[in-house]
């Protein structure tokens, strides 16, 4: 007889629940898949984690690590000290953030989803005492009322005598992680390098890119901040188009990661092209000089370290192919930061790279199409999806179609406007969408789930543009900022590009890449054929910058727009009634985009609350 979806088997551990292996191993219920994952169940490695042994595999980063065995509360926000789970999966990510290592090697303020995982490895949440699980300073969400938007540019400047004893617990109360006191035992170095074309960016469209500048003959630099190549497409399943799926996308008729194999193994046999994998493009400096931070040693055990930990690459180059894809939004409702509500992406990239299983009954809240394709990641890996929550009136595009083939109930022109639980998301709160899509209304449906999996939308990474001069400009359309026109030689493809169809993808960065080399004074102008896409066309979204809801924002339960910092929708508005129009002030008022993530999840709602307001 078979139990009921969502609810573990009589006599098995519930998600979440604690156990001893015989080898002393702490475990929980194992959220791993019996099978899938781009990791290496070979390698078995051993890590602590606030204390605790566990244990990982190869390929893992210390996130995926974490949820594999059923951890979900990683940190504390900084303002409320309140629980707080992975969200993201990459650069994005603003809750897991961990001291990484003891001694002259720590690392303060380490995102869990960018850390390798290495056996050995040690890490420990920050911002929390005594523990993560029991934060004293916990006790400062019930004075909440009391602490808004700029409380402490009014609480503290009187008497002004007690500015210095104010000033000690501030301090003291203030920062997450912790610096290292003993003297750093590595070494680094520096490579100064000139090429023709620079690519950043190793997803899609900057390994078309590469590949068509390099076919050329030019001299290319090919750097990801990821350890392998691949970007959005490694969270594709891996059998992808193989098993004659017509919802997913394949490359000149294979799965997108054989594509990627291909063009890997072609730009290796190329003399003029240098990969850099775990390389971040950080800087674009004036005469198109850049600068590459490459993390060489980090994903290895201490004793395996051997030479530089890092280089600095200072690069000059001829022309400059910008391809760092785009960061997916989440949606501002009530109570939108419990443990277990994470981005879609995430969770199909959890899924699909990492073989892990975030909960066992779903809900995705989404504005596009594109969270679709999680529903149905998760609904394929074997989880329960209760249901898709859709803004839009009549979502009736090819993926939301097959999503009610696959059984999966669509619960169209409505929100998700609150979210139960404390440690752990335990149920959302359902309700219509009035006629003009400005109110919710009528009785609000509970759904019970553990994981609330929710998309608004894209935001490309135009950072680099910015840097080299250029500005931004915002696309109605697609509701997101997109590069302006270019000040120095460099152009923008694929999803940074606000392209977000994997065939245009592909086509910009190849004829960019082609471009860029004839520019550099390297082959001829011809543009190669572009790799054939097969990928489903999206509908276009519903922008939603903050969830209708019952209760007006001043008055409700808070709506988080900086995860890290706990700033509400209400500060915002807030921040406009006290007469801060400009967002540079705004963000100064409520911390708005101060933390280690420096908004990167946070700042487009803010701006568009700060707008609409």
């Amino acid at each position: 007889m078979s139990h009921p979806p969502g609810r573990p088997k009589e006599g098995s551990l519930p998600l979440g629940g604690k156990a001893r292996s015989a080898k002393g191993v702490h475990t929980r219920q194992s959220q791993r898949l019996s099978v899938g994952g781009r990791i290496d169940r070979g390698a078995t490695l051993r890590f602590m984690f606030n204390g605790r042994r566990y244990e990982g595999h190869g390929g893992d980063t210390l996130a995926s690590a974490l949820l594999a065995n059923g951890v979900t509360l990683i940190a504390r926000s900084w303002k409320y000290h309140r629980p707080r789970g992975i969200v993201g999966s990459g650069v994005e990510e603003p809750n897991a953030i961990v001291q990484l290592e003891t001694g002259a090697r720590t690392v303060p303020n380490a995102r869990a989803t960018e850390v390798a995982l290495y056996d050995g490895l040690v890490a420990r949440s920050v911002n929390a005492w005594p523990s993560v699980d029991f934060d004293l300073m916990a006790v400062s969400g019930l004075f909440a009322r009391f602490m808004p938007a700029g409380f402490y540019y009014k609480t503290f400047m009187w008497p002004k005598r007690f500015w210095m004893q104010y000033e000690h617990f501030i301090r003291k109360a203030s920062g997450l992680g912790t610096a290292p006191a003993a003297a750093d035992p590595d070494t680094y170095d520096k490579m100064n390098v000139h090429c023709d074309v620079l690519v950043a960016g190793g997803g899609p469209a900057g390994l078309a890119a590469a590949w068509a500048a390099g076919r050329a003959g030019a001299r290319v630099i090919l750097a990801d901040e990821q350890s392998e190549f691949g970007g959005s497409l490694l969270r594709e399943r891996i059998n992808g188009a193989g098993d004659g799926d017509p919802m997913r996308c394949s490359i000149d008729g294979a799965a997108p990661m054989a594509w990627v194999a291909q063009m890997i193994a072609e730009l290796t046999a190329m003399p003029e092209v240098r990969l850099l994998p775990r390389s971040t493009v950080f800087g674009y400096h004036d005469h198109n000089f850049l600068t590459i931070a490459e993390r060489r040693t980090d994903h290895l055990p201490s004793s395996q370290r051997n030479g530089a930990r890092e280089r600095l690459w200072r690069v000059r180059a001829k022309q400059v192919v910008l391809a760092t894809g785009a960061i997916e939004r989440p949606l501002v409702f009530a109570n939108n930061d419990r443990p277990g509500i994470m981005l879609a992406s995430a969770v199909s990239a959890y899924l699909n790279r990492y073989g892990v299983r975030m909960g066992s009954r779903a809900v995705v809240f989404t504005n596009n199409d594109g969270a679709y394709r999680s529903a149905l990641d998760l609904a394929e890996a074997g989880i329960p999806v209760a249901a898709v929550v859709d803004v839009r009136g009549e979502p009736r595009g090819a993926l939301a179609e097959r999503a009610r083939n696959a059984g999966i109930k669509v619960i169209a022109n409505a929100v998700v406007v609150d979210a139960d639980g404390g440690k752990r998301v335990r149920a959302v709160r359902v309700m219509a969408l009035d006629a003009q899509g400005r109110g919710a209304v009528g009785p609000a449906t509970v759904i019970p789930c553990d994981l609330l999996a929710v998309s608004g939308g894209w935001s490309p990474v135009v950072h680099l543009h910015a840097q080299s001069g250029g500005r931004a400009r915002y696309d109605d359309n697609k509701a997101c900022f997109v590069p302006g026109v270019s000040v120095q030689a460099e152009r923008s493809v694929g999803a940074c590009n606000g392209s977000f169809a994997l065939g245009e993808c592909l086509a910009e960065g190849v004829a960019a890449g082609a471009e860029a080399a004839g520019l550099a004074g390297v082959g001829d102008t011809a543009v190669p054929r572009a790799p054939a896409a097969r990928d489903v066309a999206e509908a276009p979204l519903m922008p939603v910058w903050v969830v209708p809801s019952a209760a007006p924002i001043s008055r409700g339960p808070k709506q988080f727009v900086d995860l890290q910092n706990d700033v509400t929708a209400a500060d915002i508005t807030l921040a406009a009634r006290e007469g801060y129009r400009s967002i540079e002030h705004v963000k100064r008022y409520t911390a708005l985009g101060f933390g280690t993530d420096q908004g990167k999840l946070g700042n487009i709602n803010g701006m568009a609350i700060l707008a609409q307001t």
